[in-house]
Parts: C-alpha cells; sequence; structure tokens
C-alpha cells in the first residue's frame, strides 16, 4: 500500500484519474430510465480491477476510484455537493499501538494479542492507565427504553470496566427481553466504548466469546491491531475512551479467580434488570505507545438539485473502499472487493443515471444525493463524517438508501429486511417489492447485528431513516467462507446480475417516490434514533 498523507489534494485526484471513461453503452442511453446491465459490469469490472489496488482508503487506490466515480457523475450531469465539488474531505488519523504491550491486574500478566488487545482513537503518543481500579458491569448497557442500566448507583469515572459482548436478550433468546435473538445496538462493541467513556472510565475490555460475538477470537485479533483510521477533532479526540480493549474467555476466568469471583455466576448474574456493578478489587496497569499520523480521504458526493423543496434530500449511498493491498511472504494480494463494494458503487452510478434520466423529463420535487463514502471497512468513517452535518444538516435529510454488497446472481422473489419495526421505511421496503411479485425475508442471522454494520448506521445515530441492501452470501453459500473480505472477493463475467437489476430498479421506485411525495418517514420503535429525529423536526 502507498499512504499519502496531507499532501492529497483535490487537484491531484482529479488529474491522476486516468482510467475513467464513462461506460461506452451510455452516450445511447441517455433517454431511458431501464437498468443496462452492460454499464453495470463495466462498472464492477474497473473498479474491482487490479489496477484500483483494492481501493484502500489513502492510497493510489483511493485516486483511481474517487476520480472514476466523479467523472461518471459529471458524465450524467450531476452537480457536486460539497461547495460544487464531487470530493467531500474526510479529515482522518492514522494510529498504530505498539503491540509490545503488557496488562497487569493483581499478581496477572496478560500478553498482547494471545490474551487481550487494547487500542485507542485518543491521538497521543503515549496511553498510560496506572493503578485503575477493575469493575465487572455485566453488558455495560444504559437503556431507558428497556429499564436497564447496568451503571446504576456506580460511579466508573478513571475505572477499568469490564463488560460482556452482545446483550440479555442474545443470552437467554426471551423474546421479551431486549429483542430476544436479535442483536440491538446495545450489544455491539462499539456501544460498550461509547457507554463507557459517557460514564467516564479509563479503559474497556470487551470479555469475548464466539456465539454472542459472532465470530473467533482470531478475527478479533486481526482487527484491532495494526493500522487503525478514525476521525479527528481540534482536541485530539481526547473525548474518546483512553483504551478501547478485548479479553480472551481464558484469561477473564482467570482475573475473575484472582479476585475469588466466579465469572460464569456473575455472567448469570448480568441476565437480571437488578444486576449489580461487583468490583474485582484489583488494580489495573496497562501503557503502550501510538505511532499518529493525519491525513485526508474523501467521499464522492454528487446530486439532482430538486425544483420545489431543493433543501430537503433523499440519500443514495455505498461505500467505495475495500482493504487495498497486503505485503505477504508470497508477494502483495490485492483484495479487490468487487461484490464488497464495488457492486454497491456501481449500482449507485446506475441509479443516478437512471435517475437523473427521469429528472430530465420531469424534475423530482426534493434534491437527491449520490454518496460513495470512504473507510466504511475501517469503521464507518466516511459517512460519519457525512453524518455530522458539514455538508447538509441531518434534519434536511428525509431518508437513507444504503447498499452494501449486492446479489450479483440470479434474481429471487424476496428482498431482505435488516432490522423489524424499526420505521416506516420498512413499509416502502414493502410495497415496492410487492410491485416486483417479490416478499420481505427477514435477516436470517440478526443476532449478527448487520443493521448496525454498515453507513446507513452513522446516519440513523443522527436520527435519518434508512434501508440498508445487502446480499452478502444469501444467493451463494460460499461468499462468506471463502470470498467475503478474502483476496477471491473478484469480478466474474459469468454473473448474471439478475439480482443486482431488481435491487436497483426497486431502490429507483422508493427514492422517486420520497423525492415527490412530501413524507418524512418515521421511526416506530422507541430508541436513541427516534429521540434524535424529534430533536430535528421540532426545531
Amino acid at each position: 500500500m502507498f499512504p499519502l498523507f496531507k499532501s492529497l489534494s483535490v487537484t491531484l485526484l482529479l488529474g491522476l484519474a486516468g482510467c475513467s471513461e464513462p461506460a461506452q453503452e451510455q452516450a445511447t442511453l441517455d433517454n431511458t430510465t431501464g437498468v443496462n446491465l452492460s454499464n453495470i459490469k463495466q462498472h464492477i469490472k474497473t473498479l474491482a480491477s487490479d489496477e484500483f489496488e483494492g481501493r484502500g482508503p489513502l492510497t493510489r487506490g483511493e485516486i483511481k476510484t474517487v476520480g472514476y466515480l466523479s467523472d461518471q457523475y459529471q458524465a450524467l450531469g450531476l452537480t457536486g455537493a460539497y461547495n460544487n465539488k464531487f470530493l467531500q474531505p474526510v479529515k482522518m488519523a492514522m494510529v498504530t499501538a505498539d503491540q509490545n504491550m503488557q496488562l497487569k491486574i493483581g499478581d496477572l500478566s496478560f500478553t498482547a494479542g494471545k490474551d487481550f488487545t487494547a487500542r485507542t482513537k485518543q491521538l497521543q503518543p503515549l496511553i498510560d492507565v496506572r493503578d485503575s481500579e477493575v469493575v465487572f458491569v455485566g453488558y455495560g448497557i444504559n437503556a431507558p427504553e428497556y429499564n436497564w442500566n447496568d451503571y446504576k448507583n456506580i460511579d466508573v469515572t478513571g475505572k477499568t470496566v469490564v463488560v460482556l459482548v452482545n446483550d440479555p436478550g442474545f443470552a437467554t433468546q426471551n423474546d421479551a427481553l431486549f429483542t430476544g435473538n436479535a442483536m440491538t445496538y446495545y450489544g455491539r462493541w462499539t456501544y460498550k466504548y461509547e457507554e463507557a467513556a459517557r460514564q467516564g472510565a479509563a479503559a474497556v475490555f470487551i470479555v469475548h466469546e464466539t456465539a454472542p460475538a459472532a465470530y473467533p477470537w482470531g478475527v478479533v485479533e486481526s482487527s484491532n491491531t495494526g493500522t487503525k483510521y478514525t476521525l479527528m477533532d481540534n482536541n485530539l479526540n481526547a473525548s474518546e475512551l483512553p483504551v478501547m480493549g478485548w479479553l480472551t474467555l481464558d484469561a477473564t476466568e482467570q482475573l475473575f479467580k484472582s479476585a475469588n469471583l466466579s465469572y460464569q455466576q456473575l455472567k448469570q448474574q448480568a441476565l437480571n434488570d437488578d444486576f449489580k456493578a461487583t468490583a474485582l478489587n484489583l488494580t489495573a496497569n496497562l501503557a503502550f505507545k501510538n505511532e499518529v499520523s493525519h491525513a485526508k480521504s474523501h467521499n464522492v458526493v454528487a446530486q439532482l438539485t430538486g425544483s420545489e423543496a431543493p433543501d430537503e434530500y433523499i440519500v443514495v449511498s455505498a461505500h467505495w473502499d475495500h482493504f487495498g493491498t497486503k505485503q505477504t511472504d508470497s508477494g502483495p494480494k490485492i483484495y479487490n472487493g468487487a461484490v464488497d463494494n464495488a457492486s454497491g458503487s456501481a449500482a449507485t452510478i446506475e441509479i443516478a443515471r437512471i435517475l437523473s434520466n427521469i429528472h430530465k423529463q420531469k424534475p423530482f420535487k426534493r434534491s437527491i444525493i449520490f454518496a460513495n463514502f470512504t473507510a466504511e471497512e475501517t469503521g464507518l468513517i466516511g459517512s460519519e463524517q457525512f453524518a455530522s452535518g458539514e455538508l447538509i444538516p441531518t434534519k434536511q435529510m428525509v431518508a437513507l438508501l444504503n447498499i452494501d454488497g449486492m446479489n450479483v446472481l440470479d434474481g429471487t422473489d424476496y428482498i431482505l429486511q435488516y432490522g423489524k419495526g424499526l420505521s416506516q421505511m420498512e413499509d416502502y421496503l414493502s410495497k415496492a417489492a410487492s410491485k416486483q411479485g417479490r416478499h420481505v425475508k427477514m435477516d436470517p442471522v440478526p443476532q449478527n447485528g448487520l443493521f448496525f454494520r454498515s453507513d446507513h448506521f452513522s446516519l440513523a445515530k443522527q436520527g435519518v431513516p434508512g434501508l440498508l441492501f445487502m446480499s452478502l452470501g444469501d444467493t451463494d453459500p460460499d461468499y462468506i467462507a471463502h470470498k467475503y473480505h478474502k483476496e477471491a472477493d473478484d469480478y466474474s463475467a459469468h454473473w448474471s446480475l439478475a439480482g443486482v437489476k431488481q435491487d436497483i430498479e426497486l431502490i429507483v421506485d422508493i427514492a422517486s417516490q420520497l423525492a415527490n411525495n412530501g413524507d418524512w418517514p418515521k421511526w416506530q420503535a422507541d430508541s436513541d434514533f427516534k429521540t434524535r429525529r424529534a430533536q430535528d423536526r421540532t426545531e
């Protein structure tokens, strides 16, 4: 990989994008509104080619990718949505924690990688947590709508918090507790860190168990070591949690045993809403160095301007990034991410072409933004920047339609829905699918919490309702096992793309309705999303 730091400018990006000619068929289809599979094939083939080097943020692959996308939107006659430009800067920091660290709790010493992981978003050369009291706070959840607060009657300021992964509903499979088997956001590791930071903790260690986490320890280790990306604020991210960590189950049981406590018994007690946090009467010590670099990546943002309500926006999105090129003992390996998510980026271009042609015939009342986000794979960073309101205040965003890995194989008689009873966008999905002779099929693995793991979630946290269109492995049983986030996720000329065609037509239908009908879809379930939207809509 070839990192490009502060010198990566918009001029350079556009100037070096030398392989970004619009698809050949486009000129002959300007007066049509049907899906053109030749366009889509060419876009996927190009974006997932070795020439784009795996589309890693802050690499030469980014230069080619954002240049290609910008050129496609410009050729369609769209305007740039960021000060009339197609590229929205995303200031990022790259933080690499030195793995030569030890976690000491009481008389125990734990080894990085083998027993625990630790990293930070704080942009400091040294993180040093000393003599921090260790407390077990169950699931680490504060959820008023579920009458649940694991932090009640305890002050964890400056303390090291040990928490369980997932939520009590998954552990009990009781539909009356949280949402049963289906993970809530309170079960996501990201929430655990966010809540602990709000509570003033110095460090958090999430106990890893494969079933509730939905992945083995190896995924935790690889995901929390090496260079990590984060957005930057003006205070060097001082409000972020100093230590974001994980503990293996074996290390956790050793820890609790040393405190004369039973981990399994306390884990069982944590399933009750009257659970009380338990001090281990031990102190934690951990110090590690960080290598910090500042850089600038880019979202690609294009716009169709509405004729009557131009300051109300429908957003159609997909992330453009993947894992780039990794150097191995056997040579460089390019992670082309054809399905995840060259297919989604290709779809946004084709949807933009179709909606642009409709707009030319009869202008939409509202504006439509086409957004391709950076750094989704490293923490939804580009969409988080977009959701900050720098470009468009979230109170002006009507809804989001987000694509993350399309069905590149044959069509289906159903459309997948992620989340249940969350917002009125689900009604739009059901009705649009019915027009196609399809039915809604619920997420087959709700325990994995996929609703909380793609770019639409950055907008949901700011109150914007949306839909996730994802078909990773649903029609290809070999995909997750052998292609997902692996070198084998490559373009194939044998794909029928019939599934892509179906879903593009469905997205065009929903976007067209919302761009004209004046509706503001509402959140249905009580949640922070609903509260946040109410704040925006009553201002």
